[in-house]
């Protein structure tokens, strides 16, 4: 009997080919390979990763919940953060957008009571709200005793670019009419990332004074065609999400590349447009506030990320690349992982440091 439940050792896995080939234009032939852990993630990151996966193959913990504005997997963090971080949250319109606005149950701290965080939540420009605009802002405004406004900003189907940019800018402008722009902060993940880099080229091209720092957080501000490109749609994506986001093209000529992006939101705009796209624009992102990316050695949007880091840091901009090994897109939800804490101490380092007074 005893043996009966014991776990079984696993038999070993079938040989396969380890030669890898390429062809003269560059494209590599990878054979099927076995991709264990990363033996640096903390102990309670391993297992959160393995957890990741197994949810991420379980069709109903990705279906949206009734209640929380997101997928049922996010219930128990969003559970988690009401439990560890002390805010009072209000539910108002900001320049006639909805908004939630969080503060510390504490106060917000004497040094940040003339600063303000503007959060832009993930969810692909389609759903997500407010489940991600909570375990995004809870952390940063109980930790950093700010007050944190979170913006349900327009989103496909319903609508599509740039009515995302416009609702931002009007909370941002009516914000302004209290605060200094070098006081207000800007960040958001996934979508919510993408928007905040799109927030910042909007602002510029409609005469809006730059905020005083942003946050591009599980993303980047590359043109967004196949997922979030790059090499990341090929070696990260499948051990972060346990499938791929984007279908995987074979190498080809420029001409073969799509010229729309997968996103409902950005169907109907050049995915390289200025104001979707701005790491390929030198003048748009020269003019960026220091700005801090956070991503992980699984997460998506690597490649978007990194690319986007180095072209800030080429045009001089402050401009900070965080990445976490074996961690995942959006792998900052689970506050009781040590990972996630760091995540969590240098947004709010980074915001102290470069807001103004």
């Amino acid at each position: 009997m005893l043996a009966a439940c014991t776990h079984q050792p696993l038999p070993p896995p079938p040989e396969t080919s380890t030669q890898v080939s390429v062809d003269p234009d560059g494209l590599v032939h990878v054979p099927a390979m076995l991709v264990p852990v990363s033996e640096y993630l903390s102990p309670e990151g391993k297992a959160y990763l393995i957890d990741h996966l197994l949810t991420m193959k379980n069709p109903e913990l990705l279906k949206e919940v009734e209640g929380i504005g997101g997928p049922a997997f996010l219930k128990g963090y969003i559970d988690r953060q009401r439990e560890l971080f002390a805010v009072q949250k209000s539910e108002t319109e900001i320049g006639g957008v909805q908004v939630y606005d969080y503060t510390p149950s504490e106060g917000i701290k004497p040094e940040n009571q003339n600063r303000v965080l503007i959060n832009l939540h993930g969810g692909g420009f389609i759903t997500c709200w407010p489940a991600c605009a909570e375990v995004e802002s809870m952390p940063v405004s109980a930790l950093g005793g700010y007050r944190v406004v979170a913006v349900n900003y327009r989103q496909a189907p319903e609508y599509k670019f740039p009515a995302a940019s416009e609702d931002v800018a009007a909370v941002y402008t009516e914000l302004l009419k209290t605060y200094p722009a070098e006081n207000i902060g800007i960040f958001g993940c996934s979508a919510g990332g993408m928007l905040t880099g799109m927030s910042l080229a909007w602002f510029q091209k409609h005469n809006l004074p730059t905020p005083g720092a942003a946050g591009i957080y599980c993303a980047g501000s590359a043109a967004p065609v196949n997922g979030f490109g790059g090499d990341a749609n090929y070696t990260a994506t499948a051990i972060g999400e346990a499938r791929f986001i984007a279908p995987l093209r074979p190498a080809g000529s420029a001409s073969d590349a799509p010229k729309r992006s997968m996103m409902p939101y950005l169907s109907e705009v050049d995915p390289y447009d200025p104001l979707v796209a701005p790491a390929h624009h030198d003048e748009i992102l020269a003019a960026f506030p220091p700005t801090q990316i956070i991503t992980g050695t699984r997460g998506f949007e690597l490649s978007s990320a990194v690319y986007t880091h180095s072209r800030l840091v080429k045009l001089g901009v402050k401009a900070d690349l965080h990445v976490w090994e074996g961690m995942f897109h959006g792998f900052y939800s689970n506050p009781d992982v040590p990972e996630s804490q760091d995540a969590y101490k240098v947004m709010v380092d980074f915001f102290d440091e470069h807001l103004g007074k």
